[in-house]
């Protein structure tokens, strides 16, 4: 496993329930700002392999970014399961519910 993946892996277990990170912020997290989508992939790719909270990854402007109806409500219902407030067009405010782990974390 490339060691980025490793830590993409470590931040994304890391998101406490009831709270959100963005594809970009775990990718700079895991020491590569512009990696958003290798994130994509590595949550489509490991998610059930590494039992991944995929649900807490939002895009940038915290909206779900699946695009099939089913995957939206799943992630939606796991996000308000965890008392995080999903908007009608499928938001989540980053302001409010936005993990900001600790620079030294990873």
């Amino acid at each position: 496993m490339q060691p980025f993946t490793k830590k993409v892996i470590e931040v994304i277990q890391s998101i406490p329930e009831g709270k959100v990170m963005t594809y970009g912020q775990i990718a700079d997290a895991a020491g590569s700002p512009r990696g958003a989508r290798q994130v994509v992939r590595i949550l489509h790719t490991m998610s059930r392999a590494h039992n991944l909270p995929w649900h807490r990854v939002v895009n940038i402007r915290g909206e779900i970014a699946l695009q099939d109806e089913e995957g939206r409500w799943s992630q939606a219902a796991s996000l308000e399961s965890e008392g995080v407030e999903v908007g009608l067009k499928g938001t989540v405010d980053l302001e409010r519910y936005r993990h900001v782990p600790e620079p030294e974390q990873f």
